[in-house]
């Protein structure tokens, strides 16, 4: 395999908070260095149940995990599995859930916080998170930066064919501080100036780049369920790829086939969206 993809999941950004307060991916979209979509997760829009839709191609109701309480190793084929049978280098720096559903379950902590297994079916180089302790007062989240430097060094050391991240930072703070204030505002914008100059530097490297997040959220701080506030978010894709018109919204079911159709890799017979790029 000697394409590469990496896919940057902001947890928990709401597409109106995307489309105005990121102002350097935004800037790219103007400049046609990127193209975004309305992107629309599964129900219940929940985090876990998002991360593993995202990864599998099918919905909450057929992988079984119906919230942040209920998070086990899943059955169906995934993408980071699909991308090892097509022959390529999987890693992933994310909450610990990732690694649980993905990986093994349940999570040590001693074990699985990092490792490095070429022969793994589906994670080879893990670097995970767990957010004990979380709550409104000390959110528990490693610094964005770290992480997206974490990410660098894992395709630098192994030439990642897939890299997957996953940060809560802004989920938490919207859950925090709810998102009409000058907190989230400000989130926002450091999450963007942080991001910004790993993307040209990711590029050079060789990699397409999906910026996105799993869910929304609504005024006060709340996903889960239907509302177009907490369901819906922003996609961001840097690539030679062709999409959709601008209007379009994209099926969070779609981003596994697409990701895996996007690298070269067997799409899982369980995933049947569409790709939504070609």
């Amino acid at each position: 395999m000697d394409r590469k993809l990496l896919l940057i999941i902001l947890d928990g950004v709401p597409y109106r908070n995307f489309r105005r307060l990121f102002g350097n991916l935004e800037g790219w979209v103007a400049s046609g260095e990127a193209r975004v979509w309305t992107h629309r997760s599964v129900l219940p829009s929940t985090s876990a149940s998002c991360y593993a839709s995202i990864h599998t191609g099918v919905t909450p109701q057929d992988h079984g995990c119906t919230g942040n309480a209920n998070v086990f190793r899943l059955k169906q084929d995934d993408v980071f599995s699909q991308v090892r049978k097509g022959g390529g280098t999987t890693g992933a720096v994310a909450h610990s859930f990732w690694s649980q559903f993905f990986n093994r379950s349940p999570f040590d902590v001693v074990r699985d916080i990092e490792y490095d297994e070429p022969e793994s079916t589906t994670i080879n180089h893990g670097r995970f998170h767990t957010m004990t302790g979380y709550g409104l007062i000390n959110q528990m989240t490693p610094s964005d930066v770290d992480l997206f430097a974490t990410l660098t060094n894992l395709c630098t050391r192994f030439d990642l064919n897939y890299g997957m991240l996953h940060t809560c930072t802004l989920d938490s703070m919207g859950h925090r501080f709810f998102h009409d204030c000058q907190e989230m505002d400000h989130a926002c914008f450091v999450m963007d100036e942080m991001l910004a100059p790993f993307i040209p530097r990711w590029r050079a490297m060789g990699y397409e780049v999906i910026v996105t997040a799993d869910h929304g959220q609504d005024a006060r701080g709340h996903h889960g369920g239907r509302d177009p506030l907490q369901q819906e978010t922003a996609l961001y894709y840097f690539g030679a790829g062709e999409g959709p018109a601008a209007g379009e919204v994209i099926d969070q079911l779609q981003l596994a086939p697409t990701i895996l159709s996007r690298l070269g890799a067997p799409v899982a017979e369980t995933m049947k969206a569409a790709s939504f790029l070609r």
